[in-house]
């Protein structure tokens, strides 16, 4: 009776001890394939393998500024009309006068806009506010420290029809890559664009 006793207990400790190790498995978080890798949702939510992780979208292409008055680049470049041009502290004529601009056809950057002014600059960073109408969209650039070789086509093999101080102002009449067509002191030519400062180096116009 003992004997019989015994062999129940022990198998319904077994049915016990089953019971629990099977609760334990299916209490568990399931699993299941996703692409290359697992994929849980166990936790606050879904956990992907770095195979399964989207690559980053590229950078959106950078927008060109706009003056708020013209609606043209900011910066660009232009030229002194006059051969005076009083340069403001302020976009008005009761600002003080800073610098005067005499180089008449000398390169500026616009780099502002306001009303009837405009914030320009010149190849030394110097600058403030001058009235438009001082402004014209005729395009020249200015010899670079080291000098510039005005050459007969746009290439350095070609002969060379002038050769240009530093601070030489040459007009341009249009410009590529690397080369600009230009004009300084009666002589006509083809200058590297990298020796001017009044031109973009990304910039090309007729």
């Amino acid at each position: 009776m003992n004997r019989s006793r015994t062999i129940a207990l022990v198998a319904a400790l077994l049915a016990i001890a089953v019971g629990i190790l099977f609760a334990s498995v299916t209490a568990r978080a399931p699993v299941a394939l996703a692409g290359n890798g697992l994929q849980t949702t166990a936790g606050n939510g879904p956990l992907t393998t770095p195979a399964e992780t989207a690559a980053p979208a590229p950078p959106a292409p950078r927008e060109t500024a706009r003056g708020p008055v013209t609606g043209l680049p900011l910066p660009r470049f232009v030229t002194l009309r006059s051969s005076k041009a009083n340069v403001r502290r302020g976009p008005s004529l009761t600002h003080r006068i800073d610098w005067v601009f005499t180089a008449r056809g000398m390169p500026l950057e616009v780099v502002g806009e306001y009303g009837h002014w405009r914030r320009v600059r010149d190849h030394d960073g110097v600058g403030g506010w001058v009235h438009y109408r001082m402004l014209s969209g005729a395009r020249a650039g200015l010899v670079k420290p080291g000098g510039a070789v005005l050459f007969a086509r746009a290439d350095t093999a070609s002969q060379v029809n002038a050769e240009l101080d530093p601070g030489v102002i040459a007009t341009l009449t249009r410009c590529g890559p690397s080369w600009c067509q230009a004009k300084a002191g009666g002589y006509r030519g083809w200058l590297l664009k990298s020796h001017l400062w009044g031109v973009g180096p990304a910039e090309i116009f007729e």
